[in-house]
């Protein structure tokens, strides 16, 4: 999932609502028929793509960001701003279209929609069935990332992480799934279970490690990676390579036993009002020129073949952002799992952080 890669002013403070590329506190959103009401993680999108979009059709668009998927969900139920687009992740999708809270998108009618690899249309119908709900905007993978100074055996295993030699030397994510995932996929289970056994060995595992835990954190493990304060992060594949680009010792790597393969797609929710200027909004990302300018600022993997296609053979061979096919098919698309699983794993979660 877009994972959270946001500036630290955003993570602290409330959202911001944006016009365009500029900033406001003030919502104040306009009911002319020429506007366009955005919600989107922070950081995740070149700004000039929004200005170009509304200097070609003349649509205004006011622009908020967030911070996770359930705080972009409890600001939507909240009703204050009618959101007419939304970028979440691939398990908030399925939350919302299972809630009736989701409009079917009319890709037909869409220039750019065919530039999608069909390989990608295909892992998101996990949670969108027939992709009529969701365009997928970018993708990456869950795994680990280590400083090869202080790591002196091969990465190749998540069991790596319960090793007691790196004791407060390893960082896990501050992310109630993804934590959840690493024990799960180790022990061969799937990230989606519903198991309550399961979770529970799972929870077992995190308490057993948490000694070990130098902390959980999100944004700030790459930065603490980079600086060379720990030996070994759970972390997303595009904070790997931003990392590996600022370190040279940092190398990132899958565990053979599998792990997460995420995905951020735009979506419409029922709040919407200007369902056209959405759709083409959703079609202009789509488009080669501007999903490469996205793609530059963000650097995670893109979803947009005729991107792909032209890229330069070094960027296509970069694993962290490009895995290989066999890593792939060892990774899992998240789900949603239904209320009561998702109770279950706030409180098993609860639990873990207060031991």
């Amino acid at each position: 999932m877009k994972k959270y890669r946001v500036y630290a002013c955003l993570m602290a403070a409330t959202a911001l609502l944006l016009s365009g590329c500029g900033g406001s506190e003030d919502v104040n959103i306009s009911d002319s028929g020429n506007t366009l009401v955005v919600f989107n993680y922070g950081d995740y999108i070149d700004f000039t793509t929004i200005e170009m979009f509304e200097k070609e059709t003349g649509i205004h668009v006011e622009y908020e960001q967030y911070v996770t998927p359930e705080d972009m969900y409890t600001k939507y139920q909240s009703g204050n701003i009618p959101y007419d687009l939304i970028c979440t992740s691939d398990y908030m999708i399925e939350k919302m279209i299972r809630n009736g809270e989701a409009k079917k998108i009319d890709t037909a009618s869409m220039e750019y929609y065919d530039n999608l690899d069909e390989t990608y249309l295909e892992f998101c119908r996990a949670f969108d069935a027939k992709n009529e709900y969701a365009v997928p905007y970018f993708w990456g993978t869950v795994g680990i990332l280590y400083n090869t100074e202080m790591v002196d055996e091969e990465v190749d295993s998540w069991d790596i992480l319960w090793d007691e030699k790196y004791a407060n030397q390893i960082i896990m994510e501050n992310s109630m799934r993804d934590a959840f995932e690493v024990p799960l996929k180790w022990k061969g289970k799937s990230l989606n279970t519903e198991d309550e056994e399961e979770l529970l060995e799972a929870q077992s595992l995190l308490m057993e490690q948490k000694e070990l835990v130098m902390a959980y954190m999100v944004d700030e493990s790459r930065d603490a990676m980079i600086a060379g304060d720990a030996a070994l992060a759970v972390i997303y594949s595009g904070d790997a390579t931003a990392a590996m680009e600022s370190n040279e010792n940092l190398d990132y790597v899958v565990p053979e036993e599998g792990s997460n393969i995420w995905f951020d797609c735009w979506m419409i929710p029922d709040t919407c009002k200007h369902q056209e200027n959405a759709e083409k909004f959703i079609d202009f990302m789509n488009r080669e020129d501007i999903a490469g300018i996205n793609f530059d600022y963000v650097y995670y993997g893109t979803p947009n073949r005729a991107l792909y296609e032209s890229l330069d053979e070094e960027t296509k061979e970069d694993y962290t952002i490009f895995p290989e096919e066999s890593t792939l098919e060892k990774c899992e698309v998240y789900k949603y799992l239904g209320p009561e699983v998702e109770e279950f794993y706030n409180l098993l979660w609860k639990e873990l952080k207060a031991y």
